[in-house]
């Protein structure tokens, strides 16, 4: 093909395209348009063709109906509907005060209410909380939990009976044995460690020795 035929094809190409870019707006604006026109208090959709309502109402049928706000309440982020303002809550069409008992406050959402720490909820009111001797507030505020070194005992918190060789242990409402000891009932007996043995790395147990292994109560030594 010769220098010159390129240039008359390539010029038709050009051309090809400068014609789709221009009659794209025709090409759109009849789709959009193949649907109707837009009714009042609506627009046409950029892109797919129909139309939806403007900010502020919702479609009912071939028309947009105005969103009907009451008082307290503004539009939702869609602008199809509507919220209650922060102390209201939804009551049917309106918004209803959020009625709080004595010790409450509103909750994140403004939605409801909960109880000030020390307080429960009881039914619609706040009640307070009984926290008996050697016991404080859990991190709810809603519970009591026993100090360390006393155990839960009914409505009440009872000190520990630790015996001797005993200490009080990690969750603070139990007791331990010291180590080279072992839990038996109430009290705290001497680990019997056998020879060629030692104490586990717990306390209230004992392992062989390298070279030996258990048999029964006893280490024997391993046969090569």
């Amino acid at each position: 093909m010769s220098i010159k035929s390129l240039r008359r094809t390539g010029s038709h190409l050009f051309l090809i395209a400068l014609l789709a870019l221009t009659s794209w707006p025709c090409l759109a604006a009849t789709r959009n348009n193949s649907t109707g026109a837009a009714p009042a208090n609506a627009h046409l959709k950029l892109y797919g063709g129909g139309w939806e309502c403007n900010r502020g109402y919702t479609r009912v049928g071939r028309s947009c109906k105005a969103v009907k706000v009451p008082s307290h309440a503004y539009l939702d982020g869609a602008g199809r509907g509507w919220e209650c303002e922060r102390g209201y809550r939804k009551a049917k069409s309106a918004c209803a005060k959020i009625e709080m008992p004595k010790n409450a406050f509103l909750n994140s959402k403004g939605s409801g209410w909960k109880c000030h720490r020390g307080y429960r909820k009881i039914d619609q009111l706040c009640v307070a909380i009984a926290v008996p001797e050697n016991s404080y507030l859990n991190s709810s505020g809603e519970h009591w939990k026993c100090e360390r070194g006393f155990r839960q005992s009914g409505d009440l918190c009872a000190p520990l009976e630790i015996p001797q060789e005993g200490y009080v242990g990690s969750s603070g409402n139990d007791w331990e044995c010291n180590r080279g000891f072992r839990r038996r009932d109430e009290s705290c007996v001497a680990l019997e460690v056998p020879k060629n043995a030692h104490l586990g790395y717990s306390g209230n147990r004992w392992a062989c020795d390298t070279g030996y292994r258990r048999q029964e109560e006893t280490c024997t030594k391993e046969k090569r």
